[in-house]
């Protein structure tokens, strides 16, 4: 076992780990934070995507420890209060969500895509970002949507704090 500490959703935890524990099982089962899903277990539909030092990572895919020291973000971690992240929102907004089991792993990945690119988001590029994440319910032009309405609205408030 070894013992890791993490920032996870900007509270410190602090845990004993087999090497072998993946961070998402951290997350899910250690920590009880069950919004990052586990969709294939091999790093391909993005369900479990959370940030690691403000850098989207398949939590399937990377081990607990491998996070010692780090600050983690979940999709928990987004929303402040009861106020949605403006990716949530819009996801919301714009019916970008069927089943809801991508979802998570969708808004993780713009909020990075937005994080990155900016307001110089455009549809294909969004298309081209969201290769590493699988929907099985949605055509994906509505979380496309969802995806431009918060760049541009995140730009609006950056531009607007200037």
């Amino acid at each position: 076992m070894t013992t890791i500490s993490m920032t996870v959703n900007g509270k410190p935890v602090t845990a004993s780990v087999e090497d072998r524990t993946l961070l998402v099982q951290f997350l899910r089962e250690t920590l009880g934070l069950t919004g990052t899903h586990v969709g294939c277990d091999t790093s391909q539909c993005g369900a479990c995507l959370v940030h690691v030092d403000g850098v989207a990572v398949k939590s399937c895919t990377t081990l607990a420890v491998q996070a010692d020291g780090a600050s983690v973000t979940t999709i928990e971690g987004l929303a402040n209060g009861d106020v949605l992240h403006p990716v949530q929102a819009a996801f919301r907004e714009h019916h970008g969500l069927q089943c809801g089991f991508c979802t998570p792993g969708m808004i993780m990945a713009a909020v990075d895509m937005i994080q990155r690119h900016g307001a110089k988001l455009d549809e294909a590029t969004i298309r081209h970002e969201l290769e590493g994440n699988i929907c099985r319910c949605t055509g994906y032009h509505n979380i496309v949507k969802a995806i431009q309405a918060a760049a541009d609205q995140i730009a609006g408030l950056s531009q607007a704090a200037e």
